[in-house]
């Protein structure tokens, strides 16, 4: 069969900027379709692509949005998997999510995502939110309304009935592209494969008989391993009389679908079929070590899940992907649904999910405590890539009678990517539901480090509280996290957990740092530091608990002692390899060489701070870096770059909580800069720098701040302003004698 030109495709030039995938195999046919979906989006902003399970929804509209015009979408195109989504209060995270947005303020998600799309201009492909529809229809419909420039490719299996929105039913294939997609699917599968003569006829006679969906035809043609063109039909003939699903009045189409999928778990064996159920547990992506704890046991031993799992790769059950050198897999979410019926029918879905959580427990427990070593990134990158499934067992603890407190354990037990990879927004909903509900136990469930369950608080909880408050310090949410902080400090106090205690006095040493209170500061985190040497706790938080002292001890004046803080975890930092805390410490560190004048010092310092919070997506941590290097751009004569460094901050705090943590200390460095530029610059000029600034995308500003040490430098110098503070010359126990040495034990 001669196959046909295609017309859609990309012009060679620069990439369109988003997040679509390459496409791993050659889409087939619809060259019409595709030209119709582009006219209808051109000339409206919300188009829905409907239509049956299989008929291609999905393939065909991500195909389509990477072939619209850039003129349409400058801003790029980006594509949000809603599949594995099952809350709808997670539909706005998920958005922003992928759009790689970082918040860390109290701002509702919704807010958050107006205010990146008001001035863009770029399209969303919204796809999988059947299951969502009133939170989607929502969400899109506030969009649409706040952001003239933002287009939408909706894809389900039903419009969303939002106003100005078009459907797009999207039909079957023709029968000759139809018979070409099993051709170019066959071929890969059996290079020798040809669509000539008897073989085209029958090809095209099983298309016809299975409606021309693509899904169906896919899985037919994986068949040919074992089967000849004529035995499908045979099969087909079987298949179709013994698996005719749904109700009287379902449609034909779903009716076909479903016979197809369960065409191909009729011809699985017997471990084949058990393990397409129990992978059904699984969010999104999984790798093999997961599957075969999780799905390993009775009928099936571990040892033989990945055997069987090949098996199911070769009949497309299954999907292999494969991102920086490791394997994962995946089921498309109507064969993954239709292995959670075969697993209920089995009466085993409770115990199969037990088994998923307890897996994702034990890698969040891993996770932190690899946290704290030179591990740091990959852990970042690992709890990324497994967030559908720790979101599913965080929902499933939170939501299955007697484990509430291990729901509390795993939110908590996240604190450090909450906190450290700037998911401060959704570590607050977990947290705030895990507090908020009751704890009960089922017979034999243990959590690790409970103390007592005859006792409402146990370290489960206590875990649970600190870390709300400090999710909630760092958003500028002052109140709740006090309240948080104080329960777990009279709760850990009642019962003699002194873990818990020297956190919740740390975190509210954090309190009084934010809020400006230093000599507080100064006196609950010595005592929290206290607190953490008497149990031997040494990790990144009990070093960032000395990075905060220091910090109040530099805006009270006492440089030297904040210096010795601060070279003392640098040193630990290097010593195992944590390199978030290290960020912190270099900061302080760059604030003290700025005071003393050393400018090309703490550039260094806090080019290096900047690059690593950058990289854990750190919020707080880049604009505190980016507001001081304005200060040093400045004081290095280049007063016009200092002004556009601090509108490129000044767009980011609103994302970070209080501005400026509402601080006189933090602020000063800010003032100082924005009055000594405006004597330089003169007011309008400065206006219009930093308004120039507050138009550079997060990662532009973040590429030139990081630029500056690699430019020549402008020799005519902008007088120094005044100094924060001066030492106050007070005499205090020497820094090394209460400091971590990295040859202690983590705790």
């Amino acid at each position: 069969m001669r196959r046909t030109s295609r017309p859609t495709d990309v012009p060679a030039g620069p990439p369109q900027p988003g997040n679509l995938s390459h496409e791993l195999n050659r889409f087939v046919g619809r060259a019409a379709e595709l030209a119709a979906l582009v006219a209808a989006l051109e000339s409206g902003r919300l188009v829905t692509v409907t239509g049956v399970g299989g008929v291609g929804k999905s393939r065909f509209a991500a195909h389509a949005a990477a072939r619209l015009p850039r003129s349409l979408c400058p801003d790029g195109v980006w594509r949000v998997e809603l599949a594995t989504v099952r809350l709808p209060e997670l539909v706005e995270y998920t958005l922003a999510e992928a759009l790689g947005l970082t918040d860390h303020t109290t701002r509702a998600p919704r807010q958050v995502l107006v205010d990146h799309l008001a001035e863009r201009r770029l399209v969303l492909v919204l796809d999988g939110f059947e299951h969502l529809v009133d939170a989607c229809a929502s969400l899109i419909r506030d969009l649409l309304r706040a952001a003239p420039g933002l287009r939408v490719i909706a894809v389900g299996r039903r419009p969303l009935a939002v106003d100005g929105e078009q459907a797009f039913p999207l039909a079957p294939l023709t029968p000759a592209d139809a018979a070409e997609l099993f051709a170019d699917r066959a071929t890969a599968l059996l290079p020798g494969f040809q669509l000539d003569g008897r073989t085209l006829i029958d090809v095209l006679e099983v298309c016809r008989r299975l409606d021309c969906l693509p899904l169906a035809v896919e899985l037919a043609a994986g068949r040919l391993r074992v089967l000849s063109p004529p035995q499908l039909m045979e099969r087909l003939d079987d298949r179709f009389r013994l698996l005719r699903g749904g109700g009287r009045d379902a449609l034909p189409r779903h009716q076909t679908l479903r016979t197809t999928i369960g065409w191909s778990h009729e011809l699985c064996t017997p471990q084949e079929r058990l393990l397409w159920a129990r992978l059904s547990v699984f969010s999104g992506s999984f790798d093999l070590e997961a599957a075969e704890y999780v799905c390993g046991g009775e009928s099936l031993l571990a040892d033989d899940v990945v055997d069987v799992l090949d098996e199911l790769l070769a009949q497309s059950v299954v999907v292999r992907e494969e991102a920086r050198g490791e394997v994962r897999y995946r089921m498309l979410d109507t064969v993954r649904a239709y292995g959670a019926e075969w697993l209920d029918s089995l009466g085993d879905g409770r115990r199969m999910r037990r088994r998923h959580r307890d897996w994702y427990m034990g890698l969040a427990t891993w996770c932190e405590l690899d946290w704290f070593s030179p591990r740091q990134g990959e852990v970042a990158a690992r709890v990324e890539t497994e967030l559908p499934n720790l979101r599913a067992a965080l929902e499933h603890c939170l939501t299955e009678p007697g484990e509430t407190h291990l729901g509390q354990y795993l939110a908590g037990t996240l604190w450090f990517y909450w906190a450290g990879c700037g998911r401060l927004s959704e570590g607050r909903h977990w947290l705030d539901r895990s507090v908020g509900l009751d704890v009960e136990f089922d017979d034999g469930d243990v959590c690790p480090g409970f103390v007592d369950e005859d006792t409402e608080y146990g370290a489960s909880r206590l875990k649970a509280l600190w870390v709300l408050g400090y999710v909630a310090i760092l958003q500028g949410d002052t109140v709740p996290a006090l309240a948080a902080l104080q329960e777990c400090r009279e709760e850990a106090e009642r019962t003699g957990d002194a873990t818990a205690l020297a956190y919740a006095v740390h975190r509210t040493g954090c309190l009084a740092l934010v809020t400006d209170d230093m000599p507080r500061a100064e006196d609950l985190l010595r005592t929290a530091l206290a607190g953490y040497r008497e149990i031997g706790e040494l990790n990144s938080n009990v070093l960032m608990g000395q990075v905060e002292l220091a910090m109040a001890l530099a805006f009270q004046g006492d440089l030297a002692e904040a210096v010795a803080l601060c070279a003392d975890v640098r040193q630990v930092c290097e010593d195992h390899g944590e390199r978030w805390t290290l960020a912190y410490a270099l900061y302080v560190l760059a604030y003290a060489q700025w005071m003393e004048g050393g400018y090309a010092q703490a550039r260094g310092l806090l080019d290096e701070c900047l690059a690593i919070d950058h990289e854990f997506h750190d919020l707080l941590g880049t604009v505190l870096s980016m507001e001081l290097l304005a200060l040093v751009t400045l004081e290095e004569g280049d007063a016009a770059e200092a002004a556009v460094l601090q509108g490129a901050a000044a767009r980011m705090w609103p994302s970070v909580g209080l501005p400026l943590f509402g601080s006189a200390h933090y602020n000063t460095p800010h003032e100082r800069c924005e009055t000594q530029a405006r004597q330089a610059l003169g007011d309008a000029r400065f206006a219009e720098l930093a308004r120039s600034g507050e138009q550079l995308e997060h990662d532009e500003a973040v590429a030139r701040a990081l630029s500056r040490g690699r430019r020549q430098r402008p020799t005519t110098a902008v007088p120094h302003p005044a100094r924060l503070a001066e030492p106050v010359g007070q005499k205090r126990e020497p820094a090394a004698s209460r400091t971590w040495k990295g040859g202690e034990t983590a705790g």
